[in-house]
């Protein structure tokens, strides 16, 4: 490493050497050319002298080459001499073998540490660009996010979302008429991009624990950058959400890190392979967001570069804020071709020695133009450079070695274990169970209230009809009763009961008159016995009739 700077390389003989200036890194930078041209390799050198300056890096490794920078180098790799003698070339006399302090990272958890994002970090713009939604579905989408805001629930992971889209469908007349048209329709079709999303292998990257930008930014014990690689080989087959993934953790870092200017040197340097996936089709609306964060970021002490194979793939926008440039060779064969070999010569300062449009599909493998930002901003007029032959490992490391990697880094187990704590879909399901069964105990007592009070009207009718039976019962007693007592029988026997009455009544009144009385003064006597015959044949006469 220069002083102050990262050596790149050099002409044949040491000359006109090519420094990346540490006060001018968070730049930005662009590393171009076809493939086999030689990129990986000045990724590696670029990578291992931002590392050796202990600013701490992250690279998207999309075919495993990258993995190299774990480890040092060989004499006994087929690569050595034609490395000795590179550096030899360009008078690099302090080249040597060397690895350097790594930390792995894979989306899936399969090749790295998982790396996680909530739903409400990644945010409904980025999601929606994830799911390709248009505009009408992207506003479903951010009122979904208010709401759940509004309403205290927490949007961790897919489940969260999908739970919180039924809670809107639910609701949707009354959002319709608070923050406009909310229709199932498109909540249904906002579901269905979900479901394409888990079929990708989304569902691994959203949840907890969500990494800890202060992870990234760390330094070793020896004062060196750690160098994060992300397993990207497998990603590569979800282009949105490798592009999403890669604007996320920049608009992360923009959020989250202090001002710090113009720091001597950078805070984090990003390197982006296959640089063209993160502007493919992307609406207008993220490609400014893209131009913004790469715009802004800067003041952060954070460099991007962007590593593609053709110039023309960045957008002018983003371009124009690339400071630092290499240019591998690149072909003519296309149209397409010919134009970016244009629009390339185009973007370097001008060097009188060198014809920049014919150098891009001349430059040999290991080779390229290169203008770099001076101590004090301009750029350097472009100079054919051969770079210089990395420290570490060309080509990946095997599985065996990744594994005791992952295993003893700093990280250790911290994100290793998914953490499902109470979220939205937690929160709304316990509100639906309740909801459920308040409505249960409504309708059993809906019920009880409803049998109970069909009992009682069964009550009242049986003993209304018990009345009724009473009361025709009494009344078909009475009429027996005088039917039978104006039959011409029964008047027979009153009659004949009254005459037996009055003859019995007789005697005995005229027997207790001569018992009592006697014979013996016949006057006297028959007065006084007709007096208390009379009064037997009252008494007696009332005593049969009561019968």
């Amino acid at each position: 490493m220069a002083d102050g700077g990262i050596f790149i390389g050099a002409d044949a003989g040491g000359a006109n050497p090519q420094t990346l200036e540490l006060k001018r890194a968070n730049r930005h930078g662009l590393i171009a050319g076809a493939t086999g041209t030689g990129k990986t390799v000045t990724i590696q050198g670029i990578i291992e002298g931002f590392s050796a300056a202990g600013v701490p890096c992250f690279v998207a490794d999309v075919k495993g080459d990258l993995s190299g920078l774990a480890m040092a180098g060989s004499s006994q790799a087929k690569t050595h001499d034609a490395f000795a003698a590179r550096a030899k070339a360009i008078g690099d006399d302090t080249w040597t073998y060397g690895d350097n302090p790594v930390q792995f990272w894979d989306l899936y958890g399969e090749q790295g540490h998982p790396i996680r994002a909530t739903i409400s970090e990644m945010g409904p713009l980025l999601l929606a660009r994830l799911m390709d939604l248009n505009a009408v579905q992207e506003g479903v989408l951010t009122i979904a996010f208010h709401i759940a805001d509004k309403e205290g629930l927490l949007l961790l992971d897919l489940d969260d979302l999908q739970s919180m889209l039924s809670y809107c469908a639910t609701r949707a007349d009354e959002l319709t008429t608070a923050y406009g048209n909310v229709s199932k329709q498109s909540i249904g079709a906002i579901e269905r991009a979900l479901l394409q999303l888990r079929s990708q292998g989304a569902e691994n990257f959203f949840g907890e624990p969500a990494l800890a930008m202060a992870d990234f930014i760390a330094l070793d014990d020896r004062g060196r950058g750690v160098v994060n690689i992300l397993a990207a080989d497998k990603l590569m087959q979800s282009p949105k959400l490798y592009a999403t993934f890669l604007l996320w953790l920049m608009s992360e870092l923009f959020e989250h890190l202090p001002e710090v200017g113009d720091p001597d040197k950078p805070v984090l340097c990003f390197f982006f392979d296959e640089a063209h996936l993160l502007f493919d089709a992307a609406p207008k609306a993220l490609l400014e967001k893209i131009e913004q964060v790469v715009r802004l970021i800067r003041s952060k002490g954070v460099g991007v570069y962007f590593i593609t194979q053709n110039p023309i793939d960045v957008p002018d926008t983003v371009a124009g804020q690339l400071g630092n440039r290499v240019q591998h060779a690149l072909r003519a064969f296309t149209p397409r071709d010919q134009a970016a070999v244009k629009a390339a010569a185009t973007t370097f300062r001008a060097n009188p020695g060198v014809d920049v449009e014919s150098a891009i599909t001349e430059l040999k493998v290991g080779e390229a133009l290169v203008s770099l930002l001076l101590p004090d901003g301009a750029p350097a007029p472009v100079q054919r450079t051969l770079i210089k032959p990395p420290a570490s490992r060309v080509g990946p490391i095997t599985p065996a070695e990744r594994k005791v990697l992952i295993e003893t880094d700093a990280i250790g187990a911290k994100y290793d274990t998914l953490v499902d704590r109470e979220s939205c879909e937690e929160i709304l399901a316990a509100k639906s169970q309740e909801a459920s069964a308040a409505a249960a105990e409504a309708s059993a007592k809906d019920a009880a209230d409803k049998a109970a009070a069909a009992q009682a009207k069964d009550d009242a009718r049986a003993a209304k009809d018990a009345e009724r039976a009473k009361i025709a019962a009494d009344r078909a007693t009475a009429a027996q009763a005088k039917a039978a007592a104006n039959s011409p029988w029964a008047k027979i026997a009153t009659t004949a009961a009254r005459t037996a009455t009055s003859t019995i009544t007789r005697q005995v009144a005229n027997q207790f008159a001569k018992e009592v009385f006697g014979t013996g003064s016949r006057r006297g006597s028959s007065a006084g016995g007709d007096i208390l015959g009379g009064i037997v044949r009252g008494v007696l006469g009332g005593i049969f009739k009561g019968r």
